[in-house]
Order: structure tokens, then sequence, then C-alpha cells
């Protein structure tokens, strides 16, 4: 069993619960946490990164700024969200 995905897991919920707080707090908006998040997955996905890196692997880069932004919107509806269901809904999605 790889250890690895269960603790990515817990830390994009985790951040995810941190993003929701800074948003109940009037720290950030719903709508600069999105701005900021598909600012760096418009990064992620660029095409002038080296030749190197795979479309593949910028997808999975990608993946838990994805999974993020559809917690945000979520969160912003009012809806509660598992990992499970966010990652279905980003591999639905790309």
């Amino acid at each position: 069993m790889n250890t690895a995905n269960p603790q990515l897991e817990g830390l994009y919920l985790a951040v995810a619960a941190i993003n929701r707080l800074l948003v109940e707090k009037d720290v950030l908006s719903h709508q600069e946490i999105q701005d900021a998040l598909q600012a760096t997955e418009r990064t992620v996905l660029a095409d002038n990164k080296p030749l190197s890196v795979s479309s593949s692997h910028q997808k999975a880069v990608a993946f838990p700024i994805r999974l993020l932004l559809l917690a945000n919107e979520a969160h912003q509806e009012g809806a509660k969200f598992c990992f499970e269901d966010l990652a279905r809904e980003v591999g639905r999605r790309t």
C-alpha cells in the first residue's frame, strides 16, 4: 500500500479547510481563492514548460489545484464534500 496517497488526501482536505476558514474569517473571499488557484493552474499547464515535462506530469501537478478549486466551489454553495467526490469530479471534468 502506498502511504503517500492517504497522506496527500489528508493534506488536500486540510488546505481546503484552511481556505474555508480564511473565507469565514473574512481574510479572503471565495473569488480571491478561486482566482489564485486558477492562476496557479494556468501556470502549471502553460505550454512554456521544458520538453522533459510531459502532459501527464502537468495534469498530475494540476490535480490538487483542481481539487481545491472544486472544494472552494462546494463550500461557496454550502455543499458538503469528501475527497472521493472531489477526485471523481476532477476526473470527470478533465
